[in-house]
């Protein structure tokens, strides 16, 4: 996809203004709040059983995060990256001196549905198709550079937007819920701050245009696994539904 940007001379790199609107034009078209999946839990047409798929599929992908930021953390020889991308690990895993990381917020949100943490924490029951999005997250952060690596995380960027209509959707529609929802009040703070420092670094470090428009491409890549974590859940949880075998399966 061609990048709609003023500076259109071959090769010129592009301006941070630029760089910043081309992202959010990515996001824009390609993040998953167009999902149908995402919209029909922002409507309150969900089942309890169809928000029990969602977050035991979705904890796959949630407990992969610190293990992808290390393996970005283990990318870099500049210890200043270090201590500001060490702190995204801290605020997922949680720490001894901290409150619960995301992990455990996340399966909070997964128990006020009606499901059982152990078996949620299993993974047993995860789609495939979601499994496999997910190990192509750590895919893409293992083999792409660290300037693409990082550029992937930049669905931050407005992510916030998402969780405050999901927040007050949520409440809305689902007032069961309630007790849950202490992940994404963390990440309205967490998420814009790790955005400032992720685009920053990007903008600084991607030298040419063609770096430019890589990392661009990686956050439409990264788009493109949230995506397909929710085709899988649309496809095999919204009627008539077709689960795999050993996935999970709505009982209500």
């Amino acid at each position: 996809m061609p990048l709609h940007v003023v500076n259109t001379e071959p090769g010129a790199l592009i301006s941070m203004d630029e760089f910043r609107a081309v992202l959010r034009q990515v996001g824009e078209e390609r993040y998953h709040h167009r999902h149908p999946f995402h919209l029909l839990m922002h409507d309150g047409e969900l089942s309890r059983g169809q928000l029990q798929a969602w977050a035991l599929n979705r904890y796959c992908y949630q407990s992969v995060i610190p293990i992808k930021d290390a393996i970005i953390l283990s990318k870099s020889d500049d210890p200043e990256f270090r201590r500001a991308w060490r702190k995204r690990i801290v605020d997922h895993d949680g720490d001894s001196r901290s409150k619960d990381g995301g992990i455990k917020r996340w399966l909070k949100l997964a128990e006020a549905t009606g499901l059982d943490a152990e078996r949620i924490a299993s993974k047993s029951e995860v789609l495939p198709a979601t499994r496999y999005a997910v190990n192509e997250y750590l895919n893409l952060v293992r083999t792409r550079p660290l300037t693409e690596a990082v550029a992937s995380s930049l669905t931050e960027l407005f992510s916030r937007d998402l969780i405050t209509l999901r927040i007050n959707r949520l409440r809305q529609h689902y007032a069961w819920l309630a007790a849950g929802l202490d992940y994404f009040e963390a990440r309205l703070e967490q998420a814009p701050e790790d955005a400032a420092f992720a685009i920053r670094y990007v903008y600084e470090n991607a030298k040419t245009r063609e770096e430019q428009e890589r990392a661009i491409q990686a956050l439409r890549d990264k788009c493109d696994i949230l995506w397909a974590q929710l085709d899988a859940l649309y496809f095999a949880y919204i009627q008539p539904g077709w689960p795999p075998p050993g996935a999970f399966r709505i009982e209500n």
